[in-house]
């Protein structure tokens, strides 16, 4: 079932991310989230928590610092501070949208699975919450800059909190790394495919022991046009819904007859 459009001038909106309470994205997005309603609240990881996906800590207690009435750390995962945040932090009063990210650099393809900054807002839309998440996409001849985000991130927000929103499914974000005035509009696109880790690379530390590095992205030449990778790489802002039913429907049928 859809949910009606929120109107964001009274909406509570709660920002985490993956990069740490002290990571220049969370601030931006801090300052976008205020221009759209005065009702936000930050909580984040203590530290980088950058590939932590959608796991919890469960073999350890958690430890919340409050830095001030709306702004707290938790010393575990992307996770760990949504639940802490929606079911004791605000429990009297729920956020109606959660907001994750600025990621330093691209949420695309199959990035969305090993990702802190999606887990984030995956856990919210479990929780039965709103939830986008924004990353920027890093040119790795230029630097980090919010440019885009700072001047756009707002409207999209705007857009997106007047749409209709089903249930289950929560809407992932990318920013390109152009100019502002270049960027070249927003397209609702599916995920492509670029793949981390395949090419580990060995080294050795100074006792002679072996120790390994995650490899660099590989990705399958040009990507389709209908796709975030392209959209992104072509100067757009991409916005992707992604459903948490991960059910493959089609293929039940065919896996019940096999197993009758």
């Amino acid at each position: 079932m859809d949910r009606p459009p929120l109107d964001l001038s009274r909406a509570r909106i709660l920002i985490s991310n993956d990069d740490g309470i002290h990571a220049g994205g969370i601030r931006m997005l801090e300052r976008i989230a205020r221009s759209v309603t005065d009702d936000v609240w930050v909580c984040a990881p203590e530290t980088e928590q950058s590939g932590a996906s959608h796991s919890l800590t469960i073999h350890r207690p958690l430890r919340a610092r409050k830095y001030d009435e709306r702004h707290y750390s938790v010393d575990g995962t992307p996770t760990d501070c949504i639940m802490f945040a929606v079911n004791q932090l605000l429990g009297d009063h729920r956020p109606d949208l959660v907001l994750s990210g600025i990621n330093h650099g691209a949420n695309i393809g199959d990035d969305v699975t090993y990702s802190g900054t999606i887990a984030a807002a995956m856990e919210a839309t479990l929780l039965g919450l709103r939830a986008i998440s924004f990353s920027q996409y890093v040119d790795e001849t230029g630097p980090l800059s919010f440019a885009v985000p700072e001047k756009m991130g707002a409207e999209v927000i705007r857009r997106l909190a007047s749409a209709p929103w089903p249930d289950n499914v929560m809407v992932n974000v990318n920013f390109p790394a152009v100019a502002p005035e270049a960027v070249t509009g927003m397209q609702v696109v599916r995920h492509g495919k670029r793949k981390l880790g395949d090419d580990l690379r060995e080294r050795f530390d100074p006792r002679g022991r072996a120790y390994f590095w995650i490899g660099p992205l590989r990705t399958g030449g040009a990507p389709p046009a209908d796709t975030d990778i392209a959209v992104v790489e072509g100067g757009g802002i991409s916005v992707t819904p992604i459903c948490l039913d991960l059910t493959h429907y089609p293929s039940m049928n065919g896996f019940a007859e096999t197993l009758k």
